[in-house]
């Protein structure tokens, strides 16, 4: 495995202790993340403030016990890294509980990331919000 999984394992964990500066820990200045058309969240959010924002502290107050499960992590070339694995958790005003498959497409240059950008079925996840 190369440095960039690794770097990439580590948000991982960081995000099942709940660590949240673990998470954040390696993101670049500029790092564009994009969560896909169709999901709650949709759009890019640039720099870690953005990401808090409009995606974590979102996802952590709208679901109860929200969890991003990579089961698996593909190293690329030239610092793409891919996470494959189930998001799950419950919808507050629902009650709804939902288990999605993910595929996150991970850039790393320089041991920092610069990228994400996210793929998932949003059908089912909306469907747990209706």
């Amino acid at each position: 495995m190369s440095e960039a999984s690794d770097i990439i394992k580590a948000h991982y964990a960081a995000s099942d202790r709940g660590d949240l500066d673990g998470m954040v820990e390696a993101f670049a200045d500029g790092i564009e993340w994009t969560e896909m058309a169709g999901f709650p969240y949709a759009g890019t959010y640039v720099g870690t403030d953005a990401i808090k924002a409009g995606v974590f502290g979102r996802l952590g107050q709208d679901w109860k016990g929200f969890r991003a499960d990579a089961e698996e992590i593909v190293d690329g070339e030239g610092g793409t890294v891919v996470g494959i694995g189930h998001y799950s958790g419950t919808y507050r005003e629902t009650g709804r509980s939902m288990r999605v498959r993910f595929v996150h497409v991970w850039r790393v240059q320089d041991g920092k990331v610069i990228g994400f950008e996210q793929f998932c079925d949003t059908h089912l996840v909306r469907a747990a919000m209706d």
